[in-house]
């Protein structure tokens, strides 16, 4: 390498390092004593210079020096709200697998938390299994890791999205299976996460290499979009913006085109209409209502699309006003949040005050892992977005979409599901098969036995239902076994 080249990638390197302090820094240097801020700086840059050192021969297969992947992991980790440890796993994540280092040398120099932080995105390696057995066990590793830290998984999804910015140095058929696994794993976790922003980005750069001419296509429409409306949109902003201020209203407006997906390019012959939206975040949620009050006086409101996202949160855990207005001649998707509830709605679970349901992960994860398969996508499809039903006394319980009255019934008590016998929904009688819509009301009609039978597998999709009627029929065969022994006796 070029003398020039070697100064041109220090210096890039530095600009991130940088970047990554900046932060740091920023998110949480008040929150530290001094001398805790100072110590977590030294060991950032010990960090670095321990990757430096580890990868410095090291190219990727694009050409670039291999040292600028885990920088950039570790720059997307710090920009979502991930502390010094988890940056500085991200930026030794490949060492334990690439180079000579150990993990106990992780653990001795950058402590346990590091360290646990690295072996959960460090591939399992054994001489005695397949590459697929391989594959199965490394999901397995991280899936287990995740439960007792669910960074771990969050670093996977950095280094998941950098690995797909750059794939096009790979085969053609390594690139689909990448992919592939990216949309049917990676994509339904984040949005069990509420990372929004990492299921949207995940699942537009893996499409875009199983759909590469459609994503072109795509992305030149919008482009001439962008650049066509431009002064018109910019005159929208400036209306609101001014109606805002004449109110002394905190608000900021931003543009946001829509990333690329397969219903995204369905949708594109409609235009500005389905591929734009004006977000506007205030400082509280009063402050959200008075906004769509003067957006509704400013342009006029297309009826039956109001959406009131910020008292019931979507299926996809996005909370704010969603909205349509007809803007002169342009008809254009308004959302409004607060400035704290768009960091949810980017972050998920790593945004300061996110409440994350662990339980309800660490359900899903145990299910991953000892359920029929390494990976159960469908399972993971209908975790990644939510219902809510309610008791007859009125309190709201949480499901996936998709799940059946034995779900519900499961999830108030493993003693209720098992004596399950019918249920009322909404005051109508149901079979415990059905499934529940988001707002029904449900009443389980309990049996004086339990009657459970092994068709209930197919009714039920929470991890929690599944795994108590598998302990009950697996408990009932050893029973009859033991009584036909000894009826043999």
């Amino acid at each position: 390498m070029k003398s020039t080249d070697t100064d041109i990638h220090k210096r890039q390197q530095q600009r991130l390092m940088s970047e990554i302090m900046e932060l740091l820094v920023t998110h949480f240097g008040a929150g530290l004593s001094e001398e805790e801020l100072d110590r977590s700086i030294e060991r950032l840059q010990k960090s670095f210079a321990l990757a430096q050192a580890s990868h410095d021969t090291q190219m990727r297969k694009s050409g670039e020096p291999y040292i600028f992947h885990p920088l950039r992991v570790a720059h997307l980790a710090a920009r979502h709200w991930m502390d010094f440890p988890p940056v500085i796993a991200a930026i030794l994540h490949d060492v334990v697998e690439d180079t000579p280092v150990t993990l106990a040398h992780v653990s001795e120099e950058f402590g346990k938390e590091v360290a646990f932080l690295v072996n959960g995105l460090t591939k399992v390696t054994d001489d005695h299994l397949s590459r697929d057995a391989l594959k199965a066990e490394t999901y397995r590793k991280t899936v287990l890791s995740a439960v007792d830290d669910v960074r771990v998984l969050c670093l996977k999804f950095w280094d998941r999205i950098d690995n797909l910015q750059t794939i096009g140095a790979l085969k053609p058929e390594k690139q689909s299976l990448i992919a592939e696994e990216t949309r049917t794993i990676y994509v339904p976790l984040a949005r069990h996460l509420g990372m929004g922003y990492v299921a949207s980005e995940l699942e537009a750069l893996s499409l875009q290499v199983v759909y590469p001419r459609l994503a072109a296509t795509y992305h030149a429409l919008v482009e001439e979009l962008r650049h066509e409306f431009t002064p018109k949109l910019r005159k929208i902003r400036s209306k609101i913006q001014t109606s805002f201020e004449q109110h002394k209203l905190n608000a900021t407006l931003r543009d946001r085109w829509r990333s690329f997906s397969t219903d995204a390019a369905k949708q594109r012959k409609r235009g500005v209409t389905s591929l734009y939206t004006l977000e506007i975040q205030v400082d509280r949620t009063m402050d959200a209502y008075v906004a769509l009050g003067l957006l509704h006086g400013i342009y006029y409101p297309i009826p039956g699309k109001l959406r009131d996202h910020l008292s019931v949160m979507s299926q996809f855990g996005y909370q704010a006003l969603k909205t349509t207005v007809q803007a002169r001649t342009t008809r254009i998707r308004v959302e409004i949040t607060t400035r704290k509830l768009a960091r949810f709605n980017a972050a998920g679970v790593l945004a300061p005050g996110f409440e994350f349901r662990k339980d309800n992960f660490r359900d899903l994860m145990h299910s991953l892992s000892d359920g029929e398969s390494a990976f159960d996508s469908e399972r993971l499809r209908l975790a990644s977005s939510t219902i809510q039903v309610y008791t007859p006394i009125g309190q709201i319980v949480t499901l996936p979409e998709g799940s059946s009255v034995l779900d519900f019934a499961f999830q108030i008590h493993e003693a209720l599901g098992l004596h399950a016998q019918r249920a009322r929904v909404n005051g109508q009688t149901r079979q415990l098969r059905s499934r529940l819509m988001d707002g029904d009301q449900v009443g389980i009609e309990r049996a004086d036995k339990p009657v459970v039978l092994p068709k209930w597998l197919e009714w039920t999709v929470t991890p929690k239902a599944r795994n108590a009627i598998r302990r009950y029929l697996r408990t009932r065969v050893k029973e009859s076994d033991k009584n036909e022994e000894q009826s043999t006796v």
